[in-house]
């Protein structure tokens, strides 16, 4: 394949501003163990819309391509590259995912066994494009996979689109559940939010066999998504506005003991002090959707008056997108996750797409790169 020396790419140079489409140098070289890969189709998510606006608790080193959750074609293989991370062989035109590169040698690699805390990690669309390999985010024709990103193919069944919900979302929603260990079929759960990942993590919690499932978000639209993704009750924030009544409500639904699992994928602060109020005692709370800097006021005594578990759970690790991939694999034709892709837009509409989605008007909108 005859490789440019360029590629266009949606560049982060101010915060808040719009990106700005530009010719990004493409590495001439491919590393041992690193891949290049021509970006099928990127999604967009929440946290590229946190970084673009600014709002993010991070140094971030602009410029930088923003776009984080993409699956691309392998168009260059680097030496000792042809097998991804779980054994099996790459070649040209193999569609991938990958994830963020890991040291493997700091105390978080090794002794803690969380590649995702690793100290020295080097993550996609927070790295500027102006230093080698620069091609480090989604919302561009060419990507290029770090010697330490874990890699894995796509299988044949799973469209881009799919794919590419796996490289983030829904890779972060197995990390977190693997956290939170057992889920058992007298449990009964809330799901605080309605986003990418509340709606895929309650397709994962029916699997797993929970009681019920109540899905509490907004709008409707993600409302009935919700419910097809297996939730077995809904509140809506839009039509039960009082914090007070939708605890009742929860306690209600759950035979005024609370839920024995809450977890929190909404980004509101807000909804952590709501759902110490009504999880059960003895309860399990994760909590995934904080990456903000916003604030809230929290009783701390109800943690230890009720014995509960609190479990934060960031990214996910390169065996979270394998599992991401084969659950999809699996059922796909049980879930309707095409259902949160709910628009397409070429690069060059970028900033028309960045904007829908910060205005709640798209679930999960696809960059359609080279698709």
């Amino acid at each position: 394949m005859n490789i440019p020396k360029y590629s266009r790419a949606a560049v982060v140079r101010e915060f808040k501003k719009p990106l700005e489409i530009e010719n990004v140098q493409i590495p001439e070289t491919i590393e041992p163990e690193a891949l290049l890969v021509k970006i099928k189709k990127s999604s967009i998510c929440g946290t590229d819309i946190h970084l673009w606006q600014g709002n993010l608790n991070l140094d971030i080193p602009l410029p930088v391509i923003l776009g984080h959750e993409m699956v691309g074609e392998i168009v260059a293989i680097g030496e000792n590259a042809d097998r991804d991370s779980v054994g099996q062989p790459l070649a040209l035109g193999d569609r991938v995912i990958w994830a963020h590169a890991d040291c493997g040698s700091c105390h978080y690699c090794t002794v803690e066994k969380m590649p995702t805390l690793c100290t020295n990690r080097r993550q996609y669309m927070y790295e500027t494009m102006e230093e080698h390999p620069y091609l480090m985010g989604g919302f561009s024709e060419y990507g290029y996979v770090l010697p330490k990103s874990g890699r894995v193919k796509v299988p044949d069944s799973v469209s881009d689109s799919l794919a590419s919900l796996c490289s983030c979302a829904f890779r972060s929603v197995m990390h977190a559940i693997r956290q939170l260990g057992e889920v058992k079929h007298t449990d009964n759960v809330v799901v605080q939010g309605t986003g990418p990942l509340g709606l895929l993590a309650i397709s994962v919690l029916k699997v797993a066999g929970a009681a019920k499932i109540i899905a509490i978000g907004a709008p409707e639209n993600r409302l009935a998504i919700a419910k097809e993704m297996g939730a077995d009750e809904i509140i809506s924030i839009d039509e039960v506005k009082d914090v007070n009544e939708r605890i009742k409500q929860v306690l209600e639904l759950t035979d005024g003991l609370g839920p024995d699992i809450v977890l929190e994928f909404s980004g509101f602060p807000g909804a952590v002090a709501e759902g110490l109020q009504f999880i059960k005692k003895n309860g399990k709370y994760l909590i995934v959707g904080q990456l903000s800097d916003g604030e809230t006021t929290i009783q701390p005594s109800l943690i230890t008056k009720k014995n509960i578990q609190i479990i934060g759970s960031y990214s996910g690790d390169i065996s979270d997108y394998h599992l991401a991939l084969k659950f999809v694999e699996m059922h796909q034709d049980r879930f309707p996750f095409h259902k949160l892709i709910t628009n397409e837009y070429s690069l060059d509409e970028i900033n028309e797409a960045l904007t829908n989605m910060k205005n709640l008007k798209e679930i999960k909108p696809i960059i359609n790169i080279g698709g």
